[in-house]
């Protein structure tokens, strides 16, 4: 497999890397964030799945700042 390097201003790298999991290659990060996944359909959480994913959104969007 080839290997490249994607260039990318420190301001960029940084909130990539609080992005990535802990122990997750970057060709992993890459591929999670890049994957399609099939839509959700309304009622397909429980209440407690859906807090659990208001969560993260909330926690990822501060991470952004």
């Amino acid at each position: 497999m080839s290997r490249t390097s994607i260039p990318v201003d420190s301001a960029t790298k940084e909130r990539l890397d609080r992005l990535k999991r802990d122990g997750e290659t970057w060709d992993e990060f890459l591929e999670r964030v890049t994957a399609t996944e099939e839509p959700i359909e309304a009622g397909a959480w429980s209440d407690e799945q859906a807090e659990r994913a208001k969560e993260s959104i909330r926690q990822s969007r501060e991470n952004w700042r």
